[in-house]
């Protein structure tokens, strides 16, 4: 009935009051928790493993969950050292616990990673699992404050993306050839599971991605130098990620991309990556819109974007739509980052972007612009995308870049409901760059010093 309320009223009308948005969000804080573990502790050390940083503890890992799982749960818990590892399997009632100063270390051979159902750019296929893995489990965690380490730079996984600066060099294989394959299967609506990849194919795996899950918590580490995107869940429900560092910087190191997940809050989290900061996601083309889930309910709060090229970004993997995403309370800063927020979708992804609502951001620095939404991202098809209800409140920027706002949107799907309330925007090269936008309201907008009104001639 909650989740009910909280959708079927954004969808009806447009806010009219921040309070409102801000009742969804505190009634949404009481259904997102933590999962509850039994106060049992099996050691890592007692099933094999050694922290030397060059003994492979792949199946001394694995002991200890399955022993930690068949016994109804507790914690397995990674002592003091460095443990190397190929990939973890998480399964029900299991919370990794990194002791403090421990870290597990990723092995760079990629037959360490087993051949799984998975996502990779929000397209459904069978390819490496990623470093720590769940499928269909429930009340799952990964905690403490130890270090997670990809083990990624030019020399292992981030040259696969074809790119010279991060190491590829011209005799080497690279992944476009499968990315390639992988669209034409997913526009094809070939049997997921006969879109086979692999070794040769170089679609890099992510960092953490429970696939289906529930109740999941991911709490107080450190993760560095991801092969890929770092937190990835994917179709999961109920999902906290508190207090974790991500610091990665290589090709596509997107912090945290919940992906067609329902009820999710990201709140003190510290973001220093290659690409966006949050990105939230719902699927390409084809299998975002055959699955049809959204992203829906999302609190992103009291989080530092250091460095990335976007702070909070809705797209593009966007097909399945998204609604009901709320960010409070955030810090961003960093001559990378493009936008602070940004909503990225096109007419090959289609779906539905509604009630959007960001408030009290602080930001020192931005290149493009501060708030964008954009419907011609990546190549047109023949499904128009909607945006409507998005509000931002009270957001400050020091020194901006080229825009305050932009929006690039269809004539016949204007990007609807757009408010600004209260914002200061300091060094702005040139206030707007709009087409279309139906109900386009400023209210005390302040950019470079002079008060705006919204611009006219766009609705």
């Amino acid at each position: 009935m909650l989740a009910w309320s909280i959708n079927s009223y954004a969808q009806e009308k447009a806010w009219t009051s921040a309070k409102q948005p801000e009742q969804e969000i505190e009634m949404l804080k009481r259904q997102i928790k933590a999962p509850v573990f039994l106060e049992r502790d099996f050691l890592i050390t007692d099933f094999g493993a050694v922290g030397d940083g060059q003994t492979k503890n792949t199946e001394a890992f694995k002991k200890a969950i399955e022993a930690c799982h068949k016994s109804g749960g507790g914690r397995v818990v990674v002592p003091y050292g460095k443990f190397l590892t190929g990939g973890i399997y998480l399964k029900s009632n299991v919370n990794l616990h990194l002791a403090d100063s421990a870290t597990i270390i990723f092995s760079r051979d990629s037959s360490d990673y087993p051949i799984v159902f998975t996502r990779w750019e929000g397209m459904e296929c069978m390819n490496y699992a990623s470093f720590i893995y769940a499928y269909g489990e429930e009340n799952i965690a990964i905690t403490g404050n130890g270090i997670l380490d990809g083990n990624a730079n030019n020399d292992y996984w981030w040259w696969w993306c074809g790119a010279k600066k991060y190491g590829w060099r011209e005799e080497l294989g690279k992944q476009t050839p499968a990315r390639n394959a992988l669209h034409e299967m997913m526009h094809e609506e070939v049997d997921p599971k006969k879109r086979i990849f692999g070794d040769g194919h170089y679609l890099r795996p992510n960092f953490i991605q429970p696939y289906q899950c529930k109740n999941v918590w991911i709490a107080d580490v450190k993760l560095i130098n991801s092969p890929m995107w770092n937190l990835n869940p994917v179709l999961c429900e109920n999902v906290l990620i508190e207090k974790v560092k991500v610091i990665s910087h290589g090709p596509n190191n997107d912090g945290c991309d919940p992906e067609a997940c329902k009820n999710v809050w990201i709140r003190d989290c510290y973001f220093d990556t290659g690409d966006d900061c949050i990105a939230i996601k719902s699927g390409r083309d084809e299998d975002g819109r055959n699955i049809g889930r959204p992203a829906e309910n999302h609190i992103i709060e009291n989080c530092v974007m250091k460095d990335g090229h976007g702070g909070v970004v809705i797209g593009s993997e966007i097909a399945g739509g998204a609604k009901n995403i709320y960010a409070i309370n955030c810090e961003m800063d960093s001559p990378n980052l493009d936008r602070v927020l940004r909503i990225k979708t096109s007419s090959s992804r289609g779906g539905i972007i509604e009630n959007v609502f960001m408030k009290n951001v602080q930001v020192g620095t931005f290149k493009e612009a501060a708030v964008k939404c954009n419907m011609f991202y990546e190549k047109p098809g023949n499904h128009i995308p909607t945006i409507r209800n998005i509000w931002v409140e009270n957001l400050n920027v020091e020194k901006g870049g080229q825009y305050a706002l932009m929006v690039a949107a269809y004539q016949q799907s204007p990007v609807t409901n757009l408010r600004m309330i209260n914002c200061n925007l300091k060094g702005i090269k040139e206030p707007f760059k709009v087409d279309h936008v139906k109900n386009l309201v400023f209210e005390d907008v302040k950019i470079n010093g002079r008060v705006m009104e919204a611009p006219k001639g766009v609705n």
